[in-house]
């Protein structure tokens, strides 16, 4: 089993910087992709970025520029360094990891969810 534990979420001004983190820990493999979705009220989830172990990252392009994605495969920490926040990065950020067990399926394990609130 996969264990997904955030933190780094808060209330920041438009402009402002956060970095979340999220600690993965069970059964992590070297295939294993590890992401960030966010969802705000009333939209679908959606892709912030994702990383490979192998450091190949891949980001949402409303994030290119402002979000870095980064991976310590030796801690199995994840972390996503928003700056330039703007007031539509409003959302629930959650963690994700996502492992292939076959060419068509993967499997997904979440976390809790932290709230990120871009506001004056």
């Amino acid at each position: 089993q996969v264990q997904l534990v955030e933190s780094g979420g808060g209330l920041v001004q438009p402009g402002g910087s956060l970095r979340l983190s999220c600690a993965a820990s069970g059964s992590i493999f070297s295939i294993d992709v590890l992401g960030w979705y966010r969802q705000a009220p009333g939209k679908q989830r959606e892709l912030v970025a994702g990383i490979t172990s192998s450091g190949s990252t891949n980001y949402a392009d409303s994030v290119k520029g402002r979000f870095t994605i980064s991976r310590d495969n030796a801690k199995n920490t994840v972390y996503l360094q928003m700056n330039s926040l703007k007031r539509e990065d409003t959302a629930v950020y959650y963690c994700n990891l996502r492992r292939r067990l076959s060419l068509s399926t993967n499997r997904d394990y979440w976390g809790q969810g932290t709230q990120v609130t871009v506001s004056s």
